[in-house]
């Protein structure tokens, strides 16, 4: 797959490179994407280091593409964004957010980016891409129902966290949807 930057809102979405290894760490050492992530806790240099060299470039070669988020084209990384692909048609969105980067609608705009970049006919042309955080994450539920996913409900131990299993929220915005919060969340 060909590599894309994209920008819009004051943001500029760039595929992470290694000299973002030290800021990704930093980001990492936030209690709250420790707690509503995957990523190893505690998060090392050397996590940073495999996930810019490995995890990235191979996403990108499988559909499953990763921006970090910035809010000028040199600037520091505020956030990471990304799309998993699911299936042909279909990917889940996975991101998270600098601690003093929060409460600046930056998620909402990068979330807008990427899924119109998703949905984009020459691009991934999914039809439908799916948002999925453990139950409880209500910061990320909040910018999913902005941006206009639809809740789907929960799935009972649907994620797998350091061994653990944990109940999942689930939500869906498919390419046909509007753009506007949507009003059937809990």
């Amino acid at each position: 797959m060909f590599v894309v930057n994209l920008s819009g809102g004051g943001l500029v979405l760039t595929p992470p490179t290694p000299e973002d290894v030290e800021s990704i760490t930093r980001c990492c050492q936030d209690e709250a994407i420790g707690r509503w992530t995957t990523m190893p806790v505690p998060y090392r240099l050397a996590d940073a280091e495999a996930f810019v060299t490995k995890v990235v470039p191979a996403g990108w070669a499988d559909r499953s593409p990763t921006w970090a988020i910035r809010r000028d084209p040199n600037g520091p990384v505020a956030g990471m964004i990304g799309l998993a692909a699911r299936d042909a048609s279909a990917a889940e969105v996975g991101f998270w957010l600098d601690p003093a980067m929060r409460g600046l609608g930056l998620m909402a705009k990068a979330l807008n980016l990427v899924c119109d970049f998703a949905f984009r006919p020459d691009t991934l042309a999914l039809e439908r891409v799916e948002w999925r955080a453990f139950v409880g994450n209500a910061a990320s539920a909040a910018v999913a129902r902005r941006v206009g996913f639809r809740f789907e409900g929960i799935v009972r131990a649907g994620g797998l966290q350091r061994g653990v299993r944990r109940d999942m929220w689930v939500a869906g915005l498919l390419a046909t949807d509007p753009r506007a919060p949507a009003s059937d969340w809990p």
